[in-house]
């Protein structure tokens, strides 16, 4: 459970830092509570897609995978961002990700700083 908290605040870490370097991704809220429990809900959500959808799409480009040496991964993180931000606008949460290349460029930053805050952060199980 422990571990599920850290990777959450993790992921709202680095939407977080996506948000503020990115113009056209947009997290808006009345106030700083308001809009970071905006952020925990898009992380939670961000998760989610990541354990169900990433793996089923992960297997089916594993081709793509082996054939641009894993460069895909771009691609499919991208993609998951944009699933995450329909998602958001379908649960009526106030996250927004506007256009594939904002969604690559924020889908790396994602996860650069997802993986410094999992170094940082402690990780028991």
């Amino acid at each position: 459970m422990k571990n599920f908290v850290v990777k959450t605040i993790a992921n709202a870490g680095a939407l977080a830092v996506a948000t503020w370097l990115l113009q056209d991704i947009t997290l808006t809220g009345h106030s700083t509570a308001r809009k970071a429990l905006t952020l925990l809900v898009v992380a939670l959500l961000f998760g989610l897609v990541n354990f169900v959808v990433k793996p089923v799409v992960k297997l089916l480009t594993l081709p793509l995978f082996i054939l641009t040496l894993g460069l895909i991964t771009l691609v499919v993180n991208a993609l998951m961002l944009m699933l995450t931000s329909w998602l958001a606008g379908v649960l009526d949460v106030s996250f927004h990700v506007q256009g594939f290349w904002t969604a690559v460029l924020g889908g790396l930053i994602i996860s650069v700083v997802s993986w410094a805050l999992n170094v940082v952060l402690p990780d028991e199980n």
